[in-house]
């Protein structure tokens, strides 16, 4: 078998990445380690940026999220349940970012998937790659059908935090920088309307909370936990009476309570691996970093991430220019750092470190201050949230 771009992986990276160079006529494989159902199900982000609207308006897969995506001209920040607005489509260019969850936009990616030519194999286990140092890469993989061996010109790994593609990387090579936070996200999905029109991201006494959503009738609700915690410990009843109280009166008391179908516990971390490129092999979204979803930058990054890649390899296919595939890692990586670096503040300005004692806590209470009263602070803040440019090709 033969194809010129092997993706490893159907997540957002991979996927985007395959379509986008299916419109270019770039022949792509897909390989990915489970089934759909479990890929499409997985509860992950909900925040799209512009970039990546954008992305999927261009790539023809936006019917659904211009119909039911909700539009966000602002969001909420709060301190101990004093709420205060930033309207990030007043301090930036008209930006704004749209509420579409992503297994929303996996399920469109799968379902135009096969009309577009875009080939996906399911169940490849024991995924190897070959050769990426050389001219002639390859991927080796075994399914129900046996083994096989796919010949390509380039790898585009997507496979994940703990996939293959970036334990391919000779360590002398790879870079890892990365700060594991000492708490987690404890999430529930209910089918009640959400409590405010637009997220709110809460700062109180005992800890962090997010009043979200995924639709008009569906919420999604955060409290910060320990990383010892479990599922068990929260009952529908305990979660939802800690978030009422962390998010304030005015707030809590505009919570619609109601049995909840998903709750996990998410640890947070913020992780880069350098270069994103290595010979033949390319790293793009959860394969090469992680943020913390204070920012809503994960899903985001992936598309950024898979936009850059594309131009390149469009562009070498086009003209045997490889400008873009030798930038592609320096140009992806800015965009990263910049991504990294706000979601560590905004994760260091809403959460209660275990290790906080009151010289922190007054400092994080004079910053969310500044925040509300200063204009420049906000349009930083809008800037960022609503998503940075991509870096200069």
């Amino acid at each position: 078998m033969r194809t010129q771009i092997a993706i490893i992986g159907a997540g957002p990276a991979g996927m985007l990445l395959a379509h986008l160079l299916a419109q270019a006529g770039i022949d792509a494989l897909v390989l990915e380690r489970r089934d759909r159902d479990y890929v499409e199900g997985r509860v992950r982000a909900g925040v799209l940026e512009q970039t990546s609207v954008d992305l999927l308006r261009r790539l023809g897969l936006s019917e659904r999220l211009d119909r039911e995506g909700l539009v966000h001209g602002g969001t909420n920040l709060a301190l101990d349940g004093q709420i205060f607005h930033i309207d990030m489509a007043a301090l930036t260019d008209g930006s704004t970012v749209t509420v579409y969850g992503q297994q929303e936009v996996m399920k469109d990616l799968f379902d135009a998937a096969p009309a577009r030519g875009v080939k996906i194999v399911w169940n490849a286990e024991n995924v190897a790659l070959h050769g990426l140092d050389g001219s002639s890469p390859s991927v080796t993989w075994q399914d129900a059908e046996g083994k096989h061996h796919l010949a390509c010109d380039y790898i585009a790994g997507c496979d994940g935090f703990h996939g293959v593609s970036r334990a391919s990387i000779p360590a002398s090579v790879l870079q890892v920088f990365e700060r594991v936070y000492p708490f987690g996200w404890l999430g529930v999905l209910a089918d009640v309307p959400p409590a405010a029109h637009e997220l709110i991201y809460a700062n109180h006494e005992r800890g962090f909370a997010l009043a979200s959503m995924r639709s008009a009738t569906r919420s999604r609700y955060y409290v910060q936990c320990g990383l010892d915690e479990k599922i068990e410990d929260w009952p529908d009843e305990r979660f939802w009476d800690e978030l009422c109280l962390r998010l304030g009166p005015e707030t809590g008391a505009k919570v619609v309570r109601g049995a909840s179908f998903e709750k996990s516990i998410a640890p947070l971390r913020s992780f880069v691996a350098e270069p994103m490129r290595w010979g033949r092999l390319f790293l793009a979204g959860d394969a090469a970093h992680i943020v913390p979803p204070t920012g809503a930058k994960g899903l985001n990054l992936a598309a950024s991430d898979v936009i850059v890649l594309a131009e390149g390899l469009i562009e070498f296919y086009k003209s045997s220019c490889i400008t873009g595939i030798d930038r592609y890692s320096a140009r992806a990586l800015s965009r990263v750092w910049k991504a990294e670096r706000f979601s560590w503040w905004f994760t260091s300005i809403t959460h209660r470190f275990p290790d906080m004692d009151g010289f922190s806590r007054k400092l994080q209470m004079a910053e969310l201050d500044y925040i509300k009263g200063s204009q420049a602070a906000q349009r930083s803040l809008a800037e960022n949230y609503v998503g940075l440019p991509l870096a200069a090709a």
